[in-house]
């Protein structure tokens, strides 16, 4: 398992951390995603051998956020 926090700028109320948190959850090998308002950020774990970064990161980014590498 793989963790991270993604920083996502455009983050800004309930309806973002939804969104965002539905996205990822539908993805296979997402075992958890936390989006956190204020500080705009991500925390993500992952099977790596199921879902790469870059699909998390695309996931992010079809809902309408920007993600900061």
């Amino acid at each position: 398992m793989t963790t991270k926090t993604l920083s996502v700028p455009d983050i800004s109320c309930g309806h973002c951390k939804m969104s965002i948190e539905g996205a990822l959850n539908e993805l296979g090998g997402v075992t958890t995603a936390e989006v956190h308002i204020d500080p705009r950020t991500v925390d993500i774990t992952w099977d790596e051998d199921a879902v790469q970064l870059d699909a998390i990161i695309d996931a992010i980014e079809e809902q309408g956020y920007q993600v900061t590498r």
